[in-house]
């Protein structure tokens, strides 16, 4: 609702969201599922936070049955960077999306681009659609 109306949203409200995603992420990849997960994730203690959990979060964002001790996750971070003109260029082309192109900013404001010793590859937006696709699928193998 808050970026439908425009207010960039704080970690208050990214919070709980990526405490729950870390929940599905530990969930499924316990069940032996692999997992691809879409989200911003801006800073590096969102990404902390979908790799442990939060240990002040809600007992959900805990491992059940292991208080105390942070669940962790494998992750492989894709971190799709581009310009603030082309991001912008395409963002302003999307229809009826939650998120109006003037948001855009805030984003690239709070983002802090992943670096070592975060597990992730860079690719570049600049790419075509097939081989951003190849990139990340050879990563994976």
């Amino acid at each position: 609702m808050k970026m439908r109306q425009g207010i960039p949203l704080n970690d208050q409200d990214r919070i709980p969201w990526l405490c729950s995603l870390h929940d599905i992420l530990l969930r499924d990849g316990a069940s032996g599922q692999r997992v691809v997960l879409a989200c911003s994730a801006l800073k590096k203690a969102y990404r902390d936070i979908l790799l442990r959990g939060k240990g002040d979060a809600p007992p959900k964002c805990d491992e059940p049955g292991k208080e105390g001790k942070l669940a962790e996750v494998t992750l492989l971070v894709v971190y799709l960077s581009g310009s603030f003109e082309v991001i912008s260029g395409r963002l302003r082309k999307r229809k009826g999306h939650f998120m109006p192109p003037e948001l855009l900013q805030s984003q690239f404001d709070t983002l802090e681009p992943p670096s070592a010793p975060e597990n992730f590859i860079q690719v570049s937006v600049d790419r075509g659609l097939s081989e951003i696709i190849a990139v990340i699928m050879e990563a994976l193998q």
